[in-house]
């Protein structure tokens, strides 16, 4: 899916970094727990999460996610702003729980990180 799309899906605000809407973003992740985002995302995927702290900007870039998007709503601190416009990370934020966000993108075709 293109990031464009996805942000059209999730009815979600740009946060951060939305000069490459044509960006392609093949595969999905959720998890507020970042051990399993570190465990079993792949390079490249979209981050879906409810946790706001720097640590999920930090564990993106661990993992070489691109796009990070916050559900139900939820606001990142300036801090973690911060420091996503320093680590070249998209932020996106949906009012949508993750469980909607999840079905919607994966109705539109956009791939788990279990699929290859």
């Amino acid at each position: 899916m293109k990031l464009q799309d996805i942000i059209n899906a999730l009815n979600a605000e740009v946060i951060l970094n939305d000069e490459d809407l044509s960006m392609q973003v093949d595969m999905g992740c959720a998890s507020d727990l970042m051990s399993d985002v570190l465990a079993f995302t792949k390079a490249g995927a979209l981050l879906l999460t409810g946790l706001t702290t720097t640590q999920v900007v930090y564990t993106a870039e661990m993992a070489d996610t691109k796009v990070v998007c916050f559900v139900r709503g939820k606001k990142p601190s300036a801090e973690t702003i911060k420091l996503a416009k320093s680590r070249n990370i998209i932020l996106l934020r949906t009012t949508l729980p993750m469980f909607e966000s999840c079905g919607r993108l994966y109705k539109n075709g956009l791939k788990g990180c279990s699929e290859t």
